[in-house]
């Protein structure tokens, strides 16, 4: 059976992701990273999701010493995590590289088992502020991965997939419940209580992607959301 590495946080999009892949008929291969955020919470939540799938292995990957780079409200508790909504500008939240540090490792990671496809659920739409969701770099990325990579040397297929980077959150989640992912495992709020905030930027795109979705989101809040 052909095989998929999905790079899996624990969150919305990448949970979206494995649903999909799942469709398109992939051994799903999860790999999370411990990369020195705020919290556990996403970390604990990627493996009770990964355990939903029925997972072969699930590789959980320590790279915590980006804290010690920081330069994100994610990774430096200095920096206040934003409230404030989407805006022009990058977000306090982008962590810098990550995605292509993610995509590096998730390569190797996919050489080894032989995978044929990497999936991350970048969006360009929602965030387009994030220098590593835009299209441009994948297909860069996708360049190099096919020249770093023996994979690629050899003539052997591997590609990065992002299925959600056209999608705003509703349409994300509406794919999502069509394929009945467990939405209800997933985790976005970026302060990592057992309740979500509500309040953070993170918790108000997925509560604004839930109510264009005409959809309740199932994981609890802090505060009393109205979805209808």
């Amino acid at each position: 059976m052909k095989k998929a590495v999905v790079v899996l946080s624990g969150g919305l999009d990448s949970t979206t992701c494995m649903g999909i892949a799942k469709e398109q008929g992939y051994d799903l291969y999860p790999i999370t990273f411990q990369y020195g955020q705020r919290h556990d919470r996403e970390v604990e939540q990627a493996r009770k999701i990964g355990q939903y799938y029925k997972v072969k292995d699930h590789r959980f990957v320590d790279i915590s010493f980006l804290n010690q780079i920081g330069g994100s409200a994610l990774t430096d508790q200095s920096i206040e995590v934003p409230t404030e909504g989407e805006g022009d500008e990058i977000p306090a939240t982008y962590v810098p590289a990550r995605n292509m540090i993610f995509l590096a490792l998730a390569s190797a990671y996919a050489e080894v088992i032989g995978a044929e496809a990497i999936y991350i659920g970048v969006s360009a739409v929602d965030y387009s502020g994030y220098p590593d969701c835009r299209p441009e770099f994948i297909e860069s990325m996708n360049k190099t991965v096919q020249l770093a990579t023996k994979a690629g040397a050899t003539g052997n297929t591997l590609k990065i997939e992002t299925p959600l980077i056209d999608l705003t959150k509703s349409e994300t989640v509406k794919e999502g419940l069509r394929l009945e992912v467990p939405y209800h495992l997933t985790t976005s709020c970026y302060l990592g209580d057992e309740e979500a905030c509500g309040k953070c930027d993170s918790c108000q795109l997925r509560i604004k992607g839930f109510k264009e979705a005409n959809s309740k989101d199932p994981i609890p809040y802090q505060i009393p959301i109205e979805w209808f």
